[in-house]
């Protein structure tokens, strides 16, 4: 009976034995498939991670060489420009109706582009707003607050500068051949021709910049009034520029009376009788009385001089206040110029219309004149 017993037993604990023995195995065998699993997905998952590191590297690689030789090519620069033209044409549309097809230059062009063929493409569109920008940049330099720094000024105005620049000297920078010394010779040539040639019926506004003045009119000829009014309305900033400037001169002593603006306009009416004054000399006296032509010019300029040094004197007029002046003033012309063009149909057989196209010429001349100045010092230098 104590036999059968301990038989018993050795049996059973034999069997829980094997039973164990089995399970450990099922367990191994679990374990080692589990762990495989999780070894196959981190090494999908790290796989997965390298291709991924490669295809960023090449794509980081790529577009910064395709960065570098984007800004080597100055794709910045004809992209600005770019959309300062379809912003300028695709406004002008909308405004005063129109719509035609521009071309905006997308073949490679191999010849040499006139600069007074690029002044007529681009003066309404890009130079006259980069010279508003130039003037508001120069303001905002002359009378921003004292404690920020010239490094908070550059941070600032950075962008506006890089747009501004772009806009004046866009053309000239990808113009073939437009640092030719001789090419230089013959454009600035062919613009004293061009800015002074007479225009009329038949005569071709490449060939007269009185042809080509009236045709930059054309918008408003076929408005009606209500686009004639938006015109005056966008006029008005100029004027604005001129009482904002006239009020921080050091001559008015601080003072808000509005007899002090009244008197900024009695100004311009004397600068304005002065140029009207030197274009009858020179209708009357330029062709046969060189010399009494000459002496009138002298006269002129020793009573301006002589007026500018009394009221230095006198006044205390510093040379702040000519340069704030300046830049007061200048808009304020081109103001009245928009606006006689957006009265045209009023003042048209008036002389106030022959003193506009007059005022219009100077100003188109001396725009021409500042842009040309750098690119011909550019064309002289042996190093270009």
């Amino acid at each position: 009976m104590l036999a059968g017993r301990r038989r018993y037993r050795s049996l059973a604990s034999t069997g829980e034995k094997k039973i164990t023995s089995q399970r450990q195995a099922h367990g191994e065998k679990k374990g080692i498939l589990a762990l495989s699993t999780e070894k196959e997905k981190y090494l999908t998952h790290m796989w997965k991670k390298i291709c991924l590191l490669g295809m960023l590297k090449s794509l980081i690689q790529t577009g910064c060489k395709d960065f570098v030789l984007m800004q080597l090519q100055l794709a910045v620069v004809f992209f600005t420009f770019s959309l300062g033209t379809k912003t300028h044409h695709f406004g002008r549309t909308l405004m005063y109706g129109g719509a035609q097809y521009i071309p905006i230059g997308r073949k490679v062009v191999v010849f040499h582009a006139s600069f007074t063929e690029n002044y007529r493409l681009y003066s309404r569109s890009h130079f006259v707003k980069g010279f508003e920008l130039v003037l508001l940049l120069v303001v905002y330099d002359l009378f921003r607050r004292s404690y920020q720094s010239s490094m908070a000024y550059v941070l600032i105005t950075y962008s506006v500068w890089f747009m501004t620049i772009t806009w004046l000297f866009a053309p000239f920078l990808f113009n073939p051949f437009g640092f030719d010394w001789d090419k230089i010779v013959d454009d600035w040539k062919g613009w004293n021709k061009w800015i002074k040639e007479q225009g009329g019926i038949g005569i071709r506004q490449d060939k007269s910049w009185q042809s080509w003045w009236n045709d930059e009119q054309a918008h408003l000829r076929r408005s009606g009034y209500c686009a004639r009014l938006f015109e005056l309305l966008l006029s008005i900033r100029f004027f604005l520029y001129q009482y904002g400037l006239v009020y921080h001169l050091d001559i008015s002593q601080q003072s808000k009376n509005f007899l002090l603006y009244v008197l900024s306009w009695v100004v311009i009416l004397a600068v304005f009788m002065t140029v009207k004054a030197v274009n009858i000399g020179r209708q009357l006296f330029s062709a046969n009385y060189h010399l009494i032509f000459r002496f009138f010019k002298a006269f002129l300029f020793l009573s301006v001089f002589s007026i500018v040094i009394t009221l230095s004197v006198i006044c205390e007029l510093s040379s702040k206040d000519i340069l704030v002046c300046c830049l007061a003033f200048l808009p304020t012309g081109w103001g009245l110029i928009l606006v006689a063009q957006a009265l045209r149909p009023v003042i048209e057989n008036t002389g106030f219309w022959h003193f506009t196209e007059v005022l219009a010429q100077a100003y188109d001349y001396r725009m021409g004149t500042i842009l040309f100045s750098p690119i011909a010092v550019l064309a002289w230098l042996p190093i270009i």
